[in-house]
């Protein structure tokens, strides 16, 4: 093993440029340091690999079989810059998120379309899962960022908060009576739930408000979709638990209706979690950039 890979660099050169002096005039040094470093390089492989002539230098049998491999080390090294340097310009790359199906829909789309559409070169890959097994994937390595549901403890996540979410029940005309008064907990349990399944966050999040109330809801059905428990509720099977700030629309239209509550549901938010020990490509740092930029400009406007 060479003990001094700068010796490589000086031999290449050299060999380009067929000349000392030259190879001293592109690495900004000086001759005899050119030729001390040929000599080292000449000691350790026990051969010359350089003979002189009227012109300069000449490669030896041994230095043309060493030039064809420095050769295309070197264009590796020089291509592996290059590449880095687009992915620096974000000419190049890949940003892989991890993202429940709702908050990939209502949060992460369009930030996606912006993104894409700034830097099409970039390849990104989203893979839905519950936030719990989001913050899995990101311990693995298998994602550069989650966007999950706080709250969560965990030492080794950076987490940015982001949006403000609220949590509300609806109806729809098969139950609107409901949403006309103000009731309690304990009145809305004595209904047909329609809730998320248990081991989602959001699920965790409303099991644990209502038992602070001293009520354990039973509800008559388990989705996996927020999306499809407004459609659920639309229909008249039962009142179902959905984000307020997703169906802006469906109120609206008064599609769906918001029950009130005497005692109203705490907001919660959503985060952006990388890892505390892995750096951040360019790409995955520009988009997260993004992201926080977008919430900032929200809350100001918000705040107006």
């Amino acid at each position: 093993m060479i003990a001094n890979l700068e010796w490589y660099r000086v031999f290449y050169w050299v060999a380009v440029k067929g000349s000392l002096s030259k190879a001293a005039e592109e690495l900004y040094i000086t001759q005899p340091a050119v030729s001390y470093a040929i000599k080292q390089l000449e000691g350790s492989l026990g051969g010359k690999v350089f003979y002189r002539n009227a012109k300069g230098v000449t490669l030896t049998a041994e230095g043309e079989v060493l030039f064809k491999f420095i050769e295309q080390a070197y264009g590796f090294l020089t291509k592996a810059e290059q590449q880095i340097a687009e992915m620096h310009q974000l000419q190049r790359g890949e940003i892989r998120i991890g993202a429940g199906d709702t908050l990939s829909k209502y949060y992460l789309l369009p930030y996606l379309e912006v993104f894409h559409q700034s830097y099409p070169q970039i390849k990104i890959q989203v893979t839905n899962r519950t936030s719990r097994e989001t913050i899995q994937l990101l311990k693995e390595g298998k994602i550069d960022l989650g966007i999950v549901n706080l709250p969560i403890e965990e030492s080794q996540l950076r987490i940015l908060e982001t949006l403000e979410l609220q949590d509300c029940f609806v109806v729809g005309d098969k139950y609107k009576e409901l949403a006309s008064q103000v009731i309690s907990l304990h009145e809305l349990s004595k209904h047909p739930l329609i809730l998320l399944e248990r081991g989602s966050s959001i699920r965790r999040f409303i099991d644990q408000f209502t038992q602070g109330y001293g009520i354990t809801i039973q509800p008559e059905i388990e989705l996996g979709s927020l999306d499809l428990m407004a459609q659920f509720a639309r229909i008249g099977l039962g009142v179902s638990c959905v984000v307020k700030n997703f169906i802006s629309e469906e109120l609206k239209q008064s599609t769906l209706f918001e029950i009130q509550l005497q005692e109203p549901i705490p907001t919660r938010k959503v985060g952006i979690i990388t890892l505390s020990s892995m750096p951040l490509s360019a790409a995955s740092h520009h988009f997260l950039q993004m992201l926080s930029a977008g919430h900032d400009e929200k809350a100001a406007h918000n705040s107006l």
